[in-house]
């Protein structure tokens, strides 16, 4: 395996005259940081972007386990393969259809490639606030208003772990000419239990992008593309070379050799993964004021499935906010939380998570219900949008002068900026879109709950960019 290989070049004597400048050395001394293992591309150790030797070795582990044709190592991130794989399914100013709540790598990507998109807004759930699947039969109908359309761009699952119907979806979307993206970030894990839902390249997407280090045990930047369609296979290829470093690190990709190992050897560990999660889901139900969202039917109902790895707590109804509850658990319980909203916060687990580590949260969330209340007022709706009007594509913006405006004064004004919440990283507003009323409360509240507005300049959250269309 690679990372036996890096071990034991490490360990020949070999004195590296190459990339990287730390030539294998600790800097400090600790054994922390795999500065032995960080080499560059040497003879015997492969190419990433032209992979035939132990790096193909580690695509193949992948493509077995995902029961995939093919499978490329992402050391960018989810991200990089999003842009790939877009930029490869498209030709310059094509017709898209992109689901509204997708990541702003989508965005940037539909941007790059001139890309003319059409949104479809996901179903929404009024009481939890929250964007749930893509329904198939406004999806048929934006697509037979929009013929000309050459792929379609989905999220699932959502952060929340939503999930849609991709096999209905992919069905569609062939029927209609279309090719189908899946951005799975979140979803790495889905193979690996009978109790997760089915993993979308399965399930007929012609390609998905797979963050392994989201939810299984592989570094930060860790990803994969996948793909049964070998016709695509050197077209994406093509663009993984322009979008990934010419640098691949070779730490990162013993990482995923690593975990892929590691999924091989110990699929009886997720049978323990799924015991720990039904158990904390039982406790947690005798819970008064916080709500986690795998214990409510009803919730459930509205999605078409649910990836019970992903704790979601509601505070909807409640005397505090997600990111309040988020600074309880951090502050008083040392917990830390993958991410805060409005009204509702998310644990992300792992195979890699233990019993005790299960019980500690439940410990807190037990003792925090146990000391707030229910409030009559319901804000949740306040999360919601509908996609704005469009004066014009994103990727013309830099056709127009641009003005730094109060975000109060901007109502009908034209953004000549991205704004979005981070994370998740899903854009509010898109250059070439007007600013409606209800966007500017909407952002006004996530302000008021000290969510983190971001944008692709920095602008504190009081301000906007607005171009000048007259």
């Amino acid at each position: 395996m690679l990372f036996d290989k890096l071990k034991n070049y490490c360990n020949d004597g070999i004195y590296p005259f190459h990339m990287p400048g730390h030539k294998r050395v600790s800097i400090n001394g600790d054994t922390i940081l795999p500065y032995q293992i960080d080499i560059t591309e040497i003879d015997g150790f492969d190419n990433l972007h032209n992979a035939s030797g132990c790096i193909r070795d580690v695509e193949k582990k992948a493509e077995k386990l995902y029961s995939v044709d093919r499978a490329y190592l992402l050391v960018n991130g989810a991200t990089g393969g999003i842009l790939s794989a877009i930029r490869a399914l498209t030709h310059f100013g094509d017709d898209v259809i992109i689901a509204r709540n997708c990541h702003k790598s989508v965005y940037n990507a539909a941007e790059l490639c001139g890309l003319s998109c059409k949104y479809i807004m996901p179903e929404f759930n009024e009481k939890y606030g929250i964007f749930t699947s893509v329904s198939t039969t406004k999806l048929e109908k934006l697509l037979n208003s929009n013929p000309n359309t050459k792929l379609v761009v989905i999220t699932s699952p959502t952060y929340e772990g939503v999930v849609s119907d991709i096999n209905s979806i992919s069905k569609i979307c062939r029927e209609h000419g279309a090719l189908l993206f899946v951005d799975e970030a979140h979803g790495a894990h889905f193979p690996f239990s009978e109790k997760f839902p089915c993993e979308a390249v399965s399930c007929g997407a012609d390609v998905a992008v797979l963050s392994l280090h989201k939810t299984l045990p592989s570094f930060t930047q860790t990803a994969l593309l996948i793909t049964n369609d070998l016709d695509l296979s050197e077209k994406l290829q093509e663009n993984l070379s322009i979008f990934q470093t010419s640098s691949p690190s070779y730490v990162l990709m013993s990482s995923i050799d690593n975990c892929l190992d590691y999924l091989s050897k110990n699929r009886g560990e997720f049978s323990e993964y799924i015991k720990r999660l039904d158990s904390f889901c039982t406790s947690v139900a005798s819970l008064k004021n916080l709500t986690v969202l795998y214990n409510d039917k009803e919730f459930l109902n509205s999605c078409y499935a649910f990836d019970i790895g992903k704790i979601v707590i509601s505070t909807s109804d409640t005397n505090i906010s997600g990111v309040e509850l988020s600074s309880i658990l951090r502050d008083k319980y040392k917990i830390e939380l993958e991410m805060a909203y409005t009204n509702y916060a998310i644990a992300m687990t792992s195979v890699c998570d233990s019993d005790k580590g299960f019980e500690r949260l439940f410990t807190a969330l037990q003792e925090i219900d146990s000391n707030i209340m229910k409030i009559s007022e319901n804000s949740s709706h306040n999360n919601y949008f509908s996609v704005p009007r469009q004066c014009f594509k994103a990727n013309l913006k830099s056709n127009y002068q641009s003005e730094k405006v109060l975000l109060k004064d901007a109502k009908g004004k034209v953004s000549a900026q991205y704004l979005w919440a981070y994370p998740p990283g899903i854009p509010i507003i898109v250059p070439g879109e007007y600013i409606s009323d209800d966007i500017i409360k909407l952002i006004d509240n996530m302000n008021d709950k000290k969510i983190n507005i971001g944008s692709e300049n920095n602008l504190p959250p009081q301000y906007i960019y607005i171009a000048k269309t007259d």
